[in-house]
């Protein structure tokens, strides 16, 4: 990592109380497609860290980590988890970061990064603690090297962390075991077929785009919450950017269309900021797949800045 920066600017009436530690995972390893590496560079110059400081908190930016170049390594040694290696070295890495940062009582957030990248925030996270796990996506992330139908490790880590199939014995993962039960994806709209079977057998709490047509985002959330929290103490928060409808984040790699809108997205992490305000859940977050080739005016980092916020305990108009 490079050296930290202290990037809080002082506000008299404001009392800071939290400090959020930024680490950069600029992995695309997992991803088919090039260009999420410089996501955190540019939720960077989205100005994350203003964004955060509007919600009350200190914020510290220790830089990247070192992740391999894609030009960098040997062919995929299996056509089923691709770079699966190089990717274990980097999420191992970034456990032991987020680790330290729980340690020295900050809040680490990791900025991705394709979305296998939350592999080594939850194994960090998980630790010391159990935990809970709300996974904003479009995707269920929960294909194995047997099921996935492309190779690409993004679409695993949900599986990883949850210890489904061939990843309940692999060690590359390093992953402390997250409970299914305590596992809950929102807004999922786009599943393959194995990976639809193996969530529907397992104790993975899936709200689909329609459940939140029919009942509101704010309803699902609460209900994700009472799932994700019952019986452990606090949760991590994993926000891949294709949660949103491609209208409002267009820079990532997987858009699929009829995500959430932009007001629906602050109003489920104000959602989780109420609940985090009264019983301090929040444990962990990792922000990931946003990929600025993609995008549009930087759009989408932006955006990712700002829910960010929303989530730390900013509330917009």
């Amino acid at each position: 990592m490079t050296t930290p920066t202290d990037s809080r600017t002082d506000h008299p009436n404001r009392s800071t109380t939290r400090t959020v530690r930024l680490l950069g995972a600029p992995l695309d390893l997992g991803a088919d497609r090039r260009g999420v590496d410089i996501g955190p560079r540019a939720i960077r110059y989205a100005d994350i860290a203003t964004e955060l400081e509007t919600a009350g908190v200190r914020c510290t930016d220790f830089g990247d980590l070192r992740v391999p170049r894609l030009e960098q390594c040997d062919a995929p040694a299996t056509a089923d988890a691709k770079y699966i290696d190089e990717i274990a070295g980097v999420t191992a890495e970034l456990a032991d970061e987020v680790a330290d940062t729980i340690a020295d009582g900050d809040v680490p957030i990791a900025l991705g990064g394709d979305h296998a990248t939350a592999m080594g925030t939850i194994s960090g996270a998980a630790r010391a603690a159990d935990i809970g796990v709300l996974w904003f996506d479009a995707h269920g992330d929960y294909n194995t090297p047997d099921t996935s139908p492309s190779g690409n490790v993004h679409g695993m880590p949900l599986a990883a962390v949850t210890g489904h199939g061939e990843f309940d014995a692999l060690d590359w993962t390093a992953t402390p075991t997250v409970d299914p039960s305590n596992t809950v994806i929102i807004g999922a709209r786009r599943l393959d077929d194995a990976e639809r079977l193996a969530l529907e057998d397992s104790e993975v709490t899936v709200f689909t785009m329609h459940d939140i047509d029919e009942r509101g985002i704010t309803a699902v959330v609460a209900d994700a919450l009472d799932i994700a929290t019952d019986g452990v103490d606090e949760i991590h928060v994993s926000l891949d950017l294709d949660w949103l409808d491609p209208t409002v984040a267009p820079g990532v790699g997987t858009p699929v269309r009829g995500g959430v809108d932009y007001r629906e997205a602050h109003a489920a992490l104000e959602c989780v900021a109420n609940r985090d305000r009264d019983a301090g859940l929040l444990r962990s977050v990792d922000i990931v797949e946003v990929n600025p080739i993609l995008d549009r005016d930087n759009r989408t980092a932006e955006v990712a800045a700002e829910l960010a916020a929303s989530l730390l305990g900013n509330r917009i108009a």
